[in-house]
């Protein structure tokens, strides 16, 4: 309740506050000078709490409705399939139906498409709340990865401290709608 979802979304474009949004120098939203960017235009991966895949494609057309999306804008492919299959463990589970995975496995799943739509900014809204104990920390340590092997900056929004302290560099504590602290990790874990 306090505004992290909503930032994500105001991100993402899918919902609209008064201000101006810049992303690595390209302006996204500029109320004073009435630009909007649609959400379809904006490079972003998006991977909420539920991961959302189509029930009708096998986990290897969930993957490539990423790329396809990607292809369409004419964004220059950075991240290949095969190397988002093999960084996420997903190459056993390529014939599989969405409704036949674990939750961690889904979650996987979900990022991957994310990262195959070869996104400037990834936004994970509370990726494993979702999950059991057992399942976040299968997925943890695929994040991880992504965080030293990938140069796409991340907004992770977590409630769980111990995932922001093995994900993030940089935290910000907000309440009410208001950034209390913001910093490095460890400077904000150490106070």
């Amino acid at each position: 309740g306090c505004g992290k979802s909503t930032t994500l979304r105001c991100i993402a474009g899918l919902q609209r506050l008064p201000g101006r949004l810049v992303v690595d120098g390209d302006v996204w939203q500029d109320d004073q000078r009435g630009i909007f960017l649609k959400p379809h235009k904006r490079a972003i991966g998006v991977v909420f709490q539920e991961p959302s895949l189509f029930p009708h494609l096998a986990v290897g057309k969930n993957l490539l409705y990423g790329a396809r999306r990607a292809e369409r804008l004419g964004v220059p492919t950075a991240i290949r399939t095969d190397d988002v299959i093999d960084l996420l463990g997903l190459g056993r589970l390529l014939d599989r139906d969405p409704i036949a995975l674990s939750g961690g496995e889904r979650q996987r799943v979900a990022v991957g498409r994310a990262l195959l739509s070869q996104p400037r900014l990834l936004l994970m809204d509370e990726p494993l709340s979702s999950l059991d104990q057992m399942a976040k920390d299968e997925i943890l340590p695929y994040l991880e990865l992504l965080h030293e092997q990938l140069s796409i900056p991340m907004l992770y929004v977590s409630h769980d401290i111990t995932e922001v302290a093995r994900l993030a560099d940089r935290m910000i504590i907000l309440s009410s709608g208001k950034i209390l602290a913001e910093g490095p990790v460890q400077d904000l874990l150490e106070r």
